[in-house]
């Protein structure tokens, strides 16, 4: 998988359709979850792309400290259903943590997490941060790596 971070100023129109049409495939219809995606922060952040074939993969948008939550955080880490069985999560999560260290010179790092994913995280050494929370009725709980 090919990896490129980008600034929203820098996406074109096509990987912005893109990027949002995999959300949109993911978050929307696939966890059958009606909620705004297009919250207006994507223009804060820096997208995390991860392409395989020409097509988007995987994918992530992080945010420096303040510009989202009080500490770097990473965010709408996904991957192509397909897709899922290769480990692009972690290599798009890793890139996203180098990204967050290179880039905002920070090592703590805040995620919303599905609960069902807690486990994929900790293996990345993010620690469960107190009790979950629904968010789009959807269980989360608050994951930190320090």
């Amino acid at each position: 998988m090919n990896i490129t971070i980008k600034s929203f100023d820098e996406l074109s129109n096509l990987e912005l359709y893109r990027i949002l049409q995999l959300r949109s495939e993911v978050f929307v219809v696939e966890q059958n979850c009606v909620y705004q995606d297009m919250d207006d922060k994507d223009s804060k952040a820096l997208h995390v792309i991860g392409t395989k074939d020409n097509e988007i993969i995987a994918y992530t948008r992080i945010f420096k400290p303040g510009d989202y939550m009080d500490h770097a955080c990473i965010g709408r880490v996904v991957v192509k259903k397909p897709m899922r069985v290769g480990g692009y999560g972690k290599e798009i999560m890793l890139a996203s943590i180098k990204a967050i260290e290179d880039y905002f010179k920070e090592t703590t790092i805040h995620l919303s997490a599905q609960t069902y994913l807690q486990k994929f995280y900790e293996d990345m050494d993010f620690k469960a941060v107190g009790e979950t929370y629904l968010e789009d009725d959807i269980p989360h709980i608050l994951m930190i790596k320090e």
